[in-house]
């Protein structure tokens, strides 16, 4: 199964968001992509199988993925302080993976009804939801 892994700034997420993968689901193949370098950078160092950056990277990975997770900024155009171009939304909005967003309320997107988790916590329950998807495949 192949999971891309999307982030932007300095990959803190992201970061957080490989190593659990690497930890908790044992067939997962980690292709990790970055707006920049050093979100680049960042999950790479954390274990990822694969890393890119920029673009036609998030294009590209799109279109491989089983899953894509990341931040929800990841779809919405000018996200992330400017980092996620429209075309890196439309890729993941309209690529074939399944997609596992993690609500943060920040650079002007609020998502309303949800509970203010902590990232750790948000990251953890990615990782249940493709503990799900992964035994639905298997």
């Amino acid at each position: 199964m192949t999971i891309l892994v999307i982030d932007a700034q300095g990959g803190g997420v992201g970061k957080q968001l490989v190593t659990a993968l690497k930890q908790n689901i044992e067939d997962a193949y980690v292709l990790a992509v970055g707006t920049n370098s050093t979100a680049t950078t960042a999950m790479l160092k954390a274990g990822a199988d694969e890393a890119a950056t920029g673009e036609n990277s998030v294009m590209v990975g799109c279109r491989k993925a089983d899953i894509i997770v990341g931040p929800i900024g990841i779809i919405i155009a000018d996200a992330l302080l400017g980092e996620v171009t429209p075309k890196m939304a439309l890729a993941v909005s309209q690529s074939s993976a399944k997609r596992i967003l993690i609500p943060f309320n920040h650079c002007d997107n609020i998502i309303v009804g949800i509970d203010d988790f902590s990232t750790g916590k948000l990251i953890k329950q990615a990782i249940e939801e493709i503990k799900k998807f992964d035994s639905q495949v298997k």
